[in-house]
This record gives C-alpha cells, sequence and structure tokens, in this order.
C-alpha cells in the first residue's frame, strides 16, 4: 500500500528525478511537471495528496501555480526554492504553504518534510471528521454548529434550524437507528427547560419539515408511544 501521491513541479528535471526516487522509495507514487501549466494540468488530472511545488518556473511562477490550487482545494504543498530570503519564505507560507524548502537541499530532507506535513494534514482531516456526523445525506458540523443536506456530487447546501432544532438533530445523529424518548430528547435540546415533553413534537415537526424541503423525506421517523429515531430516507 502506497503512502501517498505526490506532484513534483521541477524544471530541473536531474533534480526532479532524484527526488522522485527518493520518495518512491519510501513508498510514494510520483508525478512530475516541469513548468506551471503542465502542474496544474496534473493537479486537475490526477488529484495528489501533496505538491511540491518550485519557486521559479518557465510560464506560469510557483506562486501563481500555488494560488490557483488554493482557489480549487486545501491540497498540501511544499514550495520548494532557491531564494533564501525571509520575506520570501513568509509571503509562501502565509499565501498557502505549509512548508518552505531552500535549495540547495538533500532529498532526505525534502522527504522527512513530506512525511511531517503529511501526517499534519491527515490528523486534522480525522479531527474534521470526527466534528462532523453524518446520515443519509444530513450533515452536521459540530464545530461550527452548522447543519447541511449533501447532495450525490457532495455540495453541501446549509440548514436553517434554531438552536433547539440543532441539539435535536445532534442528539438523533450520535445514535442513528437507536429510538430515543421524549424526555431524553427533551433533556438533550432544551436541558435547562422545565416544558412539557410533548413540546418535543412541536421540534421534531419543524426539524422534519425544513428536512423535506431540503430533499431528505423520511429520515426522521416516529416510533409510537415512544419517541423518535433516525431512519433510511427515502
Amino acid at each position: 500500500m502506497h503512502q501517498g501521491r505526490i506532484l513534483v513541479v521541477e524544471d530541473d528535471r536531474p533534480s526532479a528525478e532524484v527526488l522522485e526516487a527518493y520518495l518512491q522509495r519510501e513508498g510514494y507514487v510520483t508525478q512530475q511537471a516541469s513548468d506551471g501549466v503542465e502542474a496544474l494540468e496534473q493537479y486537475a488530472r490526477w488529484q495528489p495528496d501533496l505538491v511540491l511545488l518550485d519557486l521559479m518556473l518557465p510560464g506560469l511562477r510557483g506562486s501563481e501555480v500555488m494560488r490557483a490550487i488554493r482557489h480549487r482545494a486545501n491540497t498540501p504543498l511544499i514550495m520548494v526554492s532557491a531564494v533564501n530570503k525571509e520575506t520570501e519564505r513568509i509571503d509562501a507560507l502565509l499565501y498557502g504553504a505549509d512548508d518552505y524548502v531552500v535549495k540547495p537541499y538533500h532529498p532526505g530532507e525534502v522527504v522527512a518534510r513530506v512525511h511531517a506535513v503529511l501526517r499534519r494534514s491527515r490528523e486534522r482531516g480525522h479531527q474534521q471528521q470526527a466534528a462532523r456526523l453524518r446520515h443519509k445525506g444530513i450533515v452536521l458540523d459540530q464545530q461550527a454548529a452548522q447543519a447541511y443536506v449533501e447532495a450525490a456530487d457532495g455540495q453541501l447546501t446549509p440548514l436553517e434550524l434554531t438552536r433547539t432544532e440543532h441539539n435535536l438533530l445532534s442528539r438523533l445523529l450520535l445514535a442513528p437507528g437507536k429510538v430515543f424518548a421524549r424526555a431524553e430528547l427533551l433533556a438533550a435540546c432544551q436541558p435547562d427547560s422545565d416544558a412539557l415533553e410533548r413540546v418535543v413534537d412541536a421540534h421534531v415537526y419543524n426539524l422534519r419539515r425544513k428536512l423535506e424541503q431540503a430533499g431528505v423525506a423520511g429520515v426522521l421517523v416516529t416510533v409510537r408511544g415512544i419517541g423518535y429515531r433516525l431512519g433510511n430516507a427515502s
């Protein structure tokens, strides 16, 4: 199993080949581009896990390539340059680079930096994934306190929920399929309230209506005499 896909953007072919050999020895799969236009074409076609990007390239400069990539995604990117000016390093990091390597370098150092940047990126990805609850097209970002409906192409449409509806949906999403009693849902969505349990019905009604308007029907199921659960969307 390979460690990841690395796009090496370098107009000095011998340097690029040495770097690729070191990366491949560590289990990475590599592709090479020798100018900025080719780099963007390879990026769009291959969707690498990390880009090693030379600053001084024919045609588009590395900084322009980086800006174009950042408009599309947050793919980890390490800038490589013979320019060892503090201002250049700071600008590269401010405008989207995850690291900055100065030439001449030892290929082993670059590989170590690739390891480190990918590790940090994957840790962030795991944290973000853990912070998002998903079920049948519903996505709840707990950190941002925002719910979405996810289309087949991955596009997220925000749901406008009240705080109570958000808390209610969050509780249901923590255990899809589990039947929650009204008292349990009331404690979760209005912990300081002394309202009657039946008030949950009104909040569920509003939440169900908003989900259906967003295209997710049949996912919020009433369990007669008990409460509610999340089921399969129709």
